[in-house]
C-alpha cells in the first residue's frame, strides 16, 4: 500500500464509546434488588429490555454511529464468556492464595492489601466446549431496536481470554489433568470464541474484546514483580498476544474486530496501572491480528503518543481522549488538538505516511465505559450524554463526518 493511499475504515465511524453505559435509574434500583435477592431475573429483564430501548434511543439522538446496549445485562463487563461455556467452574470462595500474580498484577495485588482471605474466581475443570450461544439473543434484540441500515452498526463487547489466566498462572487456571499447557487452554477457548463470533457475525455484528491485561504490561510495577518472581513477562505477553489471534483468526474480510487495552475502570472509576504504551507497541501493534485499536489516553497516565508510529498502514487507531472517570467535560478544541498531536506522531512512523493517511487512521472515543461494574462511574446520566455529544462534534470538525 502507497502511504499516502486511502484508507478504507470498516465501518464508518468516526466518533465512539467503549461500550457500556450508566444503568438508568430504573434498572440501577432493579438490579441493587436483584442482587439482594430481592427481584426476580425474569422482572430484571424486563426492567434490562426498557433500559436497552432507551440509551438506543439516546445514542441515536446524541448521533453516535455505533451502537451497543450498553452491557446493561451485566453486573460486571466480563460477565459471560466464561461462566457460559463448559468446562469452567465458578468458585464463589475460592482462597485468595491461589490468585498467585497477587505478587504483580496491579487489581489482584490490590485485593491482597485489602486483607481478602477468599474471592469469587473460575476454574478450568474440564475439556472447554461452547454449548450454547452466549451474547446471541442480547445481540438479536439490540438489532430489533434499529433500522435494518443500522445493523451494520452494532457491536458487541466481550472479555479477553487471558482474563482469568493472568490472576491464577498456568497452574491453577486449568486442571493439569485436562490440559498440558497454556497453548492447549487457549486453543480450546479459540474455538468457543470463534464459534461465538461467528454466530454475531452471521448476525451482522461487529466485535470489540475488551483486555485490560495487555496494559499491565506497561506498568514498570508489575514488570519489576514479575521478574522478582521469575516470571517471563516477554513470553507471557507473546502467550496473550496468541490467545487473541486464536480466537481471530480466519475471520471474514469484512468482520471488524477491535481490542480495547484499559487500565482499570472499577467502581467510582478507580485505576489499577499507568505507563505509556511503548513498551508493548511494537508487538502488539503488528503481531494483533485484530483491524482496531481502542487506547486509553484522558491522562498522563498514558503517557504520548509516540507508540503510534508502530501502526501499520492497515490498522486503526481509536483514541481514548475523553474520561469517563470524572465528569469535567472536555472541549472540542482539546479533541482536536491532541488528535493532531496523534497524527504528528504517525507521520514519523515506519513507514512515514502523510498528514491525510495518519489522519484517516484515526478514531476518538471514550477512555473506557462508564459503567464495567453496575455501579457505575462517579457521572450523571446529563454528563455521559454530554461527553458522547463532544465526540461527535469533534468528529464531524474534524473528519466532517461522525
Amino acid at each position: 500500500m502507497s502511504p499516502c493511499a486511502a484508507f478504507h475504515l470498516r465501518p464508518p465511524f468516526r466518533a465512539e464509546h467503549i461500550g457500556s453505559f450508566l444503568r438508568p435509574s430504573g434498572l440501577f434500583e432493579k438490579r441493587d434488588l436483584f442482587e439482594r435477592k430481592q427481584c426476580s431475573a425474569e422482572e430484571l429483564r424486563a426492567a434490562e429490555d426498557k433500559a436497552i430501548r432507551h440509551i438506543v434511543q439516546l445514542q441515536q439522538n446524541v448521533g453516535m454511529r455505533t451502537i451497543t446496549d450498553g452491557e446493561l445485562r451485566r453486573s460486571v463487563f466480563f460477565e459471560g464468556i466464561f461462566d457460559t461455556l463448559e468446562g469452567m467452574t465458578v468458585m464463589p470462595n475460592r482462597a485468595i492464595t491461589t490468585f498467585k500474580a497477587g505478587q504483580y498484577i496491579p487489581h489482584i495485588r490490590l485485593m491482597y492489601k485489602a486483607g481478602l482471605k477468599e474471592a469469587e474466581t473460575i476454574f478450568c475443570t474440564g475439556k472447554i466446549k461452547r454449548t450454547k450461544s452466549i451474547y446471541v439473543d442480547d445481540f438479536k434484540y439490540l438489532k430489533s431496536l434499529v433500522p435494518t441500515k443500522d445493523v451494520k452498526y452494532i457491536k458487541i463487547t466481550m472479555c479477553s481470554p487471558s482474563w482469568y489466566h493472568q490472576r491464577h498462572g498456568s497452574d491453577l487456571t486449568y486442571d493439569l489433568s485436562i490440559y498440558k499447557s497454556d497453548d492447549e487452554y487457549f486453543d480450546d477457548l479459540g474455538v468457543a470464541y470463534r464459534a461465538e463470533i461467528k454466530e454475531l457475525y452471521d448476525l451482522g455484528c461487529h466485535i470489540q474484546i475488551d483486555d485490560p491485561t495487555f496494559c499491565y504490561f506497561c506498568c514498570e510495577g508489575m514488570i519489576s514483580g514479575m521478574e522478582k518472581a521469575g516470571v517471563d513477562h516477554e513470553a507471557l505477553l507473546d502467550t496473550y498476544i496468541r490467545a487473541i489471534n486464536v480466537c481471530t483468526r480466519d475471520r471474514p474480510d469484512d468482520l471488524t474486530i477491535g481490542i480495547h487495552m484499559c487500565r482499570g475502570n472499577f467502581k467510582g472509576g478507580v485505576h489499577f496501572s499507568e505507563g505509556g504504551y511503548a513498551r508493548i507497541a511494537a508487538k502488539i501493534f503488528k503481531r494483533l491480528d485484530v483491524d482496531t485499536f481502542y487506547l486509553e489516553y484522558d491522562t498522563e497516565r498514558a503517557g504520548d503518543f509516540a507508540p503510534l508510529k508502530y501502526l501499520p498502514l492497515n490498522k486503526v487507531a481509536v483514541l481514548g481522549l475523553v474520561t469517563t472517570k470524572n465528569p469535567k467535560l472536555e472541549t472540542v478544541e482539546e479533541l482536536k488538538v491532541r488528535v493532531d498531536e496523534a497524527v504528528e506522531a504517525l507521520m514519523k512512523g515506519n513507514p512515514m505516511r502523510c498528514r491525510v493517511v495518519a489522519l484517516n487512521q484515526l478514531c476518538i472515543s471514550t477512555q473506557c465505559g462508564f459503567a464495567s461494574v453496575w455501579e457505575g462511574n462517579p457521572v450523571t446520566e446529563q454528563d455521559q450524554w454530554k461527553k458522547l455529544g463532544v465526540l461527535v462534534e469533534a468528529a464531524r470538525q474534524i473528519w466532517g463526518c461522525d
